[in-house]
């Protein structure tokens, strides 16, 4: 048979996830010769064979993988013959394009717990333990090939049993760039608040401190965490009141799915995540009668919970009988990015932590926690917060970037994207760019992810938002750099991620929710129906504008919206009503808020349903005050009763070419209802039937003035399981066809991707 010599190029996750050993078993076991190796671009394969063994060759590469592989693109060209007399693997090349993926961070696998737990293993109980398909990736990188000079592992000389493993093409541990063990790789220490040491074991010291009520912050795989006891009601609220933060739930993590399921209903496919090579944090339904303190997720049913996935968790674990969960709460100050290094630590953390749990492996680049609900409709996940675990796999996009693309992303739960090619990057959740910590963990982030993937955008794409840091910061980029800037509407930019999130490229009904995005008119929206691609949108129907007094105050003070809704719909004459809000109204306050709104000083208008949602549930008594984003929206949907009958019904009016939703009639109603000493369960379950009716019939307005039979829906508001299931079946059951967010956030973290593939459209 005539021999040929074939290159084969292979670009996706293919660095770190044991791609070249597989590649040599197959070679190996099809009798080819050749070599493997790693370059920027990916990995480069060249083989010498017969044509029919070389295809199956090719095939077996696509079909046999290794799990965490995921293989993009395989390209192969012939070249002549050089009469290779065996299979290697070469040394990696640093020279090529930067077309390679890299690994999220992967949790431990079922084969190092099993030798962490052995007392014969060699790395019995050791915390660092790893192997080809776990621990560390994206995390502790520096730079592309994945090799462990470009790691922060690289200050580590292993010794000669971990040097044997690694290059061993038939061992786990081959080319495992983290891989080492007590001998020669990181260890943990435990220190006080002033850094010094704490005599004794540090994991079992770890978890004595933990059971007598000790808060601990605790270093991971992405950054701190700050824990304590999850069954010591006394040590939740001292974190609470240390971190500032007196509402906003914690998320917990359990020893095993048993002890999760002692506490909240858990379904297989939720199951299946929290045991998921990502790790998620999984927003889960409390159980009646939970025995866990109310304090951990105040005025809240769901708890999110996390399994160990890293095996220092492990040991906290096996080394503390009887403390079976423990809050994992992001070790941050309240506003700001995870903090990720040592000494950041012990100067930021240093008032809320008792005592911190500190390693030497050093984190190159922060990953908070990912967040995932599970629909109870559809038992889909839905990404809220998309970060460790899932980043940086790219996103496919259904438009091709001819140039290179950064979108800045939104204000708050801020995240940036780059687009090459078919693919978008998005970044790590960075969060709120408030505070000057997180804006530099913003900019730091940018450039680590420009020239880890060789991406220099030649095109920048910001939110309208003039106020916007990231706006500013995009504004300043492009004039630095002579990028073309596009501005991007905020609710473009959510139906616009929603679309991407579906791989569709085609216009459709968007209905876009959320709290605050800026409009073309310079009014705050975020009630909005669009007529929507990725290239254009037009507004077809959006909530009647209401006065926003105080502008960010009213945000952070629901009553002022209360108070505004009545005023501005029922007049002057609404502190007449005997209702229990205008019992508790400060009338002080409300004299100098009817000033600003008559003269309109500092007070912006805004058609945000966020706002609304703010005004119904401090008129019925659930929030008047907030102390986290959203905070009066889901405590409002947290005491609904759904088996109620009845809703309230919006008026919707044609204005020109637009619709305008008028409030006014469910404002009104539920006054009624309070003046009828109906409960506040019905009311909020009333309310949001009604937004659900009032979804439908602007949809099948729409449907039959356009023709348009699919709808995309996004924005934070439908974070709210209620009002996303129930619109999705009632849409559903009318013959439409509903697109809804999976892979990418509904909330501002998905605004960047949004932003992106709108600016290809443009440009």
């Amino acid at each position: 048979m005539i021999k040929k010599r074939k290159r084969i190029e292979i670009e996706g996750i293919v660095q770190g996830v044991g791609f070249r050993p597989f590649i040599h078993k197959l070679a190996k076991s099809h009798n080819i010769k050749g070599f493997v190796l790693n370059k920027p671009e990916g990995v480069i394969i060249e083989v010498e064979g017969e044509q029919t063994i070389i295809e199956h060759l090719i095939k077996d590469i696509r079909e046999k993988a290794p799990p965490f592989a995921r293989i993009r693109k395989i390209n192969s060209k012939t070249l002549p013959l050089k009469g290779y007399r065996d299979f290697v693997i070469k040394q990696s090349s640093v020279k090529g394009e930067k077309r390679t993926l890299i690994s999220p961070d992967i949790a431990i696998c079922d084969d190092c717990k099993r030798e962490l737990l052995d007392t014969k293993d060699r790395r019995y109980q050791y915390p660092f333990i790893n192997c080809t398909n776990c621990g560390p990736r994206f995390t502790i990188i520096e730079e592309l090939p994945y090799d462990r000079k470009n790691t922060t592992m690289k200050k580590f000389l292993m010794c000669e049993e971990c040097q044997s493993e690694y290059v061993d093409t038939y061992d786990r541990r081959f080319h495992a760039q983290p891989n080492a063990c007590e001998k020669c790789g990181p260890e943990v220490k435990l220190v006080n608040r002033k850094g010094s040491m704490v005599d004794g074991d540090p994991i079992k010291e770890t978890t004595r401190l933990l059971k007598k009520g000790k808060i601990i912050a605790i270093k991971g795989l992405g950054g701190f965490h700050l824990a304590c006891d999850a069954t010591n009601k006394e040590a939740i609220i001292l974190l609470r009141e240390r971190k500032k933060r007196p509402y906003k739930p914690f998320a917990l993590m359990a020893k095993d799915v048993d002890e999760i399921k002692r506490y909240v209903l858990l379904s297989e496919r939720e199951e299946e995540l929290l045991k998921s090579p990502g790790a998620p944090i999984i927003l889960l339904q409390r159980k009646k009668g939970c025995s866990l303190p109310g304090e951990i997720a105040p005025n809240n049913n769901y708890i999110g919970f996390m399994l160990p996935y890293t095996p220092l968790h492990i040991l906290l674990f096996k080394s503390s009988e009887g403390m079976d969960v423990l809050v994992m709460t992001s070790g941050n100050r309240r506003g700001e990015s995870i903090i990720f290094k040592n000494d950041e630590a012990l100067h930021s953390l240093g008032d809320i932590a008792d005592y911190f749990l500190l390693h030497n492996r050093d984190i190159n680049i922060l990953a908070d926690d990912s967040v995932v609900r599970v629909s109870l409709d559809d038992n889909q996940p839905l990404m809220i917060r998309r970060s460790r675990g899932f980043v940086p796999e790219p996103i496919r996009s259904p438009v091709h970037f001819e140039k290179n693309i950064l979108g800045c992303g939104a204000h708050l739960r801020n995240t940036f994207s780059l687009g090459r090619g078919d693919e978008i990057f998005i970044s790590h959740h960075i969060g709120d760019l408030e505070s000057p910590r997180s804006i530099k963990t913003y900019e730091s982030s940018i450039e680590h992810f420009i020239n880890l993937f060789d991406i220099h955008p030649e095109i920048i794409a910001v939110d309208k938002h003039p106020g916007y840091f990231s706006t500013n910061f995009g504004k300043k980029r492009a004039e630095g750099n002579d990028n073309p800037l596009i501005g991007i509407q905020h609710h473009h930019a959510h139906i616009a991620s929603c679309l991407v999130d579906n791989g569709i490229d085609r216009e459709v009904i968007g209905i876009a929710w959320d709290g605050t995005g800026y409009g073309e008119d310079g009014a705050i929206w975020g009630g909005e129906f669009l007529i929507a691609d990725l290239k254009d949108y037009k507004r077809k129907a959006h909530l009647k504008y209401f006065s926003l007094p105080g502008g960010e105050k009213a945000i952070k003070e629901p009553w002022r919206m209360a108070a505004t809704y009545l005023y501005e719909i029922i007049g002057k004459d609404f502190l007449g009503l005997d209702i229990e809000f205008i019992h508790r109204l400060d009338k002080n306050k409300w004299k100098m808020l009817r000033k600003m709104i008559d003269r309109g000083i500092n007070t912006p208008k805004t058609s945000s349903i966020g706002r609304l949602f703010d005004a119904v549930s401090s008129l019925i008594g659930v929030r008047d005050e907030i102390t986290y984003f959203g905070q009066a929206a889901i405590e409002l949907e947290m005491i609904m009763n759904e088996n109620k009958e009845g809703l309230y019904n919006f008026d919707i009016k044609k204005e020109e070419e637009i619709y305008i939703i008028d409030p006014a009639s469910v404002i009104r109603s539920i006054v009624d209802d309070l003046l009828k000493s109906v409960d506040i369960p019905q009311i909020s379950s009333r309310f949001h039937k009604g937004l659900v009716e009032m979804i439908v019939k602007l949809s099948i307005i729409i449907r039959e003035e356009t023709g348009l039979n699919e709808v995309a829906i996004s924005g934070g508001v439908f974070q709210n399981q209620f009002l996303l299931n129930e619109s999705l079946r009632r849409l559903q059951g009318e013959g439409f066809k509903v697109f809804k967010h999976q892979s990418i956030p509904p909330n501002d973290g998905g605004i960047s991707v949004g932003q992106v593939a709108i600016a290809a459209k443009k440009s």
